[in-house]
């Protein structure tokens, strides 16, 4: 993909370094990153700085040299940005932690079953709008914002595979066997997403609307960024990943609703059609074969995992109040409106 627009000095910055990597960028990088500002979560500029230099690791840019994915001057700058996030992020998850580790320590399955509504129960839902109100334009903006994570689906919940032991790795793979399409290209979920995006006029292609995206939806990603790239949080990972598997069903028959509602073709909700079934079940998985054996052999993993799990339902619920907030005011949820779809 090609490098987005920055957003403000540290963001340029960066940019500046992958596009020409030198020590007069990487001190102008350094000087940028000395300013010390509290709110990251808030900060486009410095989200968006993050989110480029995670996805050196990811999918890089075109004209960026690959190499610079181990770039010391880049590296620095993601551990820095990435300590900021987790200091700001913690400060929210750690106390919901603390609250939930008794009653955890004693039915794992039954605090994770209740957690999307105790954590995230004031959240509105997208789902549940797209249902009943939702226009096409909506519908459209919606897909762009779920493009940043559906698009590369199952990619940064993959690295917690080595970093898992025993009975919960052979359980994490079998979501992920599906996630990617259980060994047919064709039949993965961010391949059908990029299908339902090019069946209402949209560009398919990955960080097509990097420039779009609001800064809620760079803070969910790059928040699982950060728990995925480091072995420590890999517990983080998998209660993330269960919280998305738990929230995903029921709302992906709400979409599906809504598509039909609309009148849209099939390629434009077969995505949320597959994740009806297919999230129902690994929702046990994920539950009961990936966190419980996982806390059975390490019990110190537990507040690690429910970090994870705190942390994806708080970061999706800002997505959706911005986006609902936006709606509900009658203008574009996004940085800048998209042109009208000329459907047939």
């Amino acid at each position: 993909m090609d490098l987005p627009q920055p957003r403000g000095p540290i963001s340029t910055s960066v940019v500046e370094h992958l596009r020409d990597p030198s020590p007069s960028t990487e001190e102008r990088l350094q000087s940028a990153l000395r300013d010390p500002r509290p709110g990251i979560t808030d900060d486009e500029d410095r989200l968006l700085a993050l989110w480029l230099l995670q996805g050196l690791s990811y999918h890089g840019y075109t004209d960026v040299d690959p190499d610079l994915e181990w770039d010391l001057p880049a590296v620095g700058a993601r551990v820095r940005l990435e300590e900021e996030l987790q200091r700001e992020l913690l400060d929210v998850a750690l106390p919901v932690v603390e609250q939930l580790l008794p009653e955890a320590r004693e039915d794992l399955t039954t605090t994770l079953f209740s957690l999307p509504d105790r954590v995230a129960a004031d959240a509105p839902s997208i789902s549940a709008w797209a249902r009943s109100s939702m226009t096409i334009d909506q519908w459209r903006e919606m897909l762009v914002l779920r493009s940043a994570s559906q698009l590369k689906e199952a990619d940064p919940h993959t690295f917690a595979i080595p970093r898992v032991p025993g009975a919960a790795k052979v359980a994490l793979m079998e979501i992920q066997f599906d996630e990617y399409g259980s060994g047919d290209p064709g039949a993965m979920h961010s391949e059908l997403y990029g299908e339902a995006m090019a069946a209402v006029g949209l560009n398919r292609s990955y960080g097509g609307y990097a420039d779009a995206w609001p800064a809620p939806v760079l803070l969910a990603n790059v928040a699982l960024g950060w728990l995925a790239g480091r072995r420590r949080w890999a517990p983080a990972v998998v209660g993330h990943l269960t919280m998305v598997e738990m929230t995903s069903s029921l709302p992906s028959k709400f979409y599906v609703a809504g598509a039909r509602r609309l009148g849209l073709p099939e390629a434009a909700w077969r995505y949320f059609d597959e994740h009806v079934e297919a999230d129902a079940a690994h929702e046990q998985v994920a539950v009961r074969d990936v966190c419980g054996p996982l806390v059975a052999q390490d019990p110190r993993s537990l507040p690690t995992l429910l970090v994870g799990a705190v942390v994806g339902l708080s970061v999706e619920a800002a997505v959706a109040e911005q986006a609902m907030g936006a709606w509900h005011q009658g203008r574009s949820c996004l940085r800048a409106p998209l042109r009208p779809w000329a459907a047939a």
